[in-house]
């Protein structure tokens, strides 16, 4: 997305209401410290020399973020060079290092999104003996090498072996429920992003925070910075954001719903003439209809189709409000990866070549993005026909496991090989008639059996116990897929 310098200043300034509208509803906030898992990713340049490196890695690599003056409601545990670290691992030892020596300040804890949060406190499930020993010794681990990262971390940490001890306690217990608030007793609120997709990860963050609120603090993508939740201990399921006009000039295209859903029509990157003239501005919206959201933006987009449905919830004074419904067309997402339909289809597609072979062939199949486990990974279920005499070997479905994960987007890969925020694909075998069964269950709930389409991706928690009951073999992908730091494939426009 092209962006200016000046956008920078225009989300800084968005960043700089977040606390201001959180101290209305939580009082002494600056007197803590907050304790944030943040990082930054690779970064490319495209043909002609420029920089292209996600919104966010541009933005604490900037001034703005590096430079800012102090401010009681942005100080955080973690320096600057632990969230400026490339290599995720020492980033994520640093930070949460760091958050652990200062345990008593943290007022409030987070990630950009939900299951950040939850991957780094797997992460310290996994290495909380570690970090006990260097509390404990005062010495930082030899795996930390970066050398402006030991610094930084060595003005915090201090031997303390009685804080070592606590920590030792707390992480050694059977059951990790509450983790949150036993570490961190005077954490007051988790500050992620919980809706839309992330929503799944909700009960997750409830067990380690004993039901801590959730807080969704503002509304953003990589086009521009949209507005902010101004009723940030609501539940959940009721956060709706009031956009910021002077962010960009929104307009809205109302969606027609069709069988009830709103993000099962592909999505065109240009607007036609027709929905030209629908388009809605932002004071001319009605409350209870849905619009996909449209953006003209400071840094060139003129007129673009971010992808994002919401749902006009209210009103502050004349400002309206808005749910976010769901990403249109986007079929699987587990962390900032966002997959739709037609690319798990040519997914697919590519994988089952590999059967050809054994005169076998792919019937249906659907797909699941299962965040039991953590880091939270693709599921697909297959229903195969095998007319050969041989049947096709486990080595053959984890290869499609990994052509699958091949023939996925980079944010997807990168997810899999750099950030480790993704597991490995799993191919699960269903038994022969199982997308009958589903066909019927979904006949059964009312479904019109002219109009019935096999769901590409399912959430509905009977249907996919209908499916794993019906399971009969289970395949992992064998190896991460390709994926090169700092590379992209440009494509040259005529």
């Amino acid at each position: 997305m092209p962006t200016i310098d000046e956008e920078l200043e225009r989300r800084s300034l968005l960043y700089s209401l977040l606390m201001p509208v959180m101290s209305q509803f939580v009082p002494g906030l600056e007197k803590g410290k907050g304790m944030y898992f943040l990082f930054i990713k690779s970064e490319c340049k495209t043909p002609g020399g420029l920089v292209a490196r996600p919104v966010l890695t541009s933005y604490y690599k900037s001034s703005h973020f590096k430079e800012r003056p102090y401010d009681p409601y942005t100080n955080y545990t973690s320096p600057n060079e632990t969230i400026l670290c490339s290599d995720s691992y020492q980033g994520m030892y640093s930070q949460m290092l760091c958050g652990l020596c200062q345990n008593n300040e943290v007022l409030r804890v987070g990630a950009v999104f939900a299951s950040g949060f939850i991957r780094a406190i797997r992460f310290l499930e996994k290495h909380w003996s570690l970090l006990c020993n260097d509390i404990r010794t005062g010495t930082l681990n030899s795996q930390i090498t970066d050398p402006s990262v030991r610094e930084a971390v060595m003005k915090i940490l201090k031997a303390d072996p009685e804080l070592a001890n606590f920590i030792e306690q707390e992480c050694s217990r059977q059951s990790w429920q509450g983790i949150i608030t036993r570490l961190w007793p005077n954490t007051k609120y988790v500050d992620v992003i919980v809706t839309g997709t992330m929503s799944q990860y909700i009960p997750t963050l409830d067990y380690y925070s004993n039901g801590l609120p959730l807080v969704c603090t503002m509304y953003a993508s990589s086009e521009c910075y949209f507005g902010v939740n101004l009723n940030p201990l609501c539940k959940p399921s009721e956060v709706s954001y009031t956009l910021i006009p002077t962010m960009a000039y929104f307009e809205f295209l109302p969606v027609h719903k069709n069988n009830d859903t709103t993000n099962s029509v592909p999505i065109s990157k240009s607007l036609s003439e027709k929905e030209q003239q629908e388009l809605v501005d932002l004071a001319d919206v009605k409350l209870g209809q849905d619009y996909e959201l449209v953006v003209t933006t400071y840094a060139g987009l003129y007129r673009y189709r971010v992808g994002d449905v919401l749902r006009v919830a209210g009103f502050k004074n004349s400002a309206p409000q808005f749910n976010f419904i769901c990403r249109k067309n986007v079929v699987l997402s587990i962390d900032s990866d966002k997959t739709d339909e037609v690319e798990l289809q040519n997914a697919v597609k590519n994988a089952v070549s590999h059967l050809i072979p054994f005169d076998a062939h792919l019937i249906e199949y659907t797909s699941y993005a299962d965040t039991t486990t953590i880091p939270g990974h693709y599921v697909l279920y297959w229903e195969l026909s095998v007319n050969g005499s041989t049947p096709v070997p486990p080595s053959v479905l984890e290869d499609c496991c990994l052509t699958i994960e091949e023939s996925l987007n980079s944010v997807y890969r990168q997810g899999r090989v750099s950030d480790k925020s993704i597991g490995a694909l799993e191919i699960k075998i269903v038994e022969a008639g199982t997308f009958d069964k589903l066909m019927d269950y979904a006949i059964s709930l009312g479904a019109s059996i002219n109009q019935y389409k096999t769901p590409r991706c399912v959430k509905f928690a009977p249907i996919v116990e209908l499916l794993n009951f019906r399971v009969v073999s289970c395949y992992f992908s064998p190896k991460c897929p390709k994926w090169t730091p700092g590379h992209k494939q440009w494509i040259n426009i005529d």
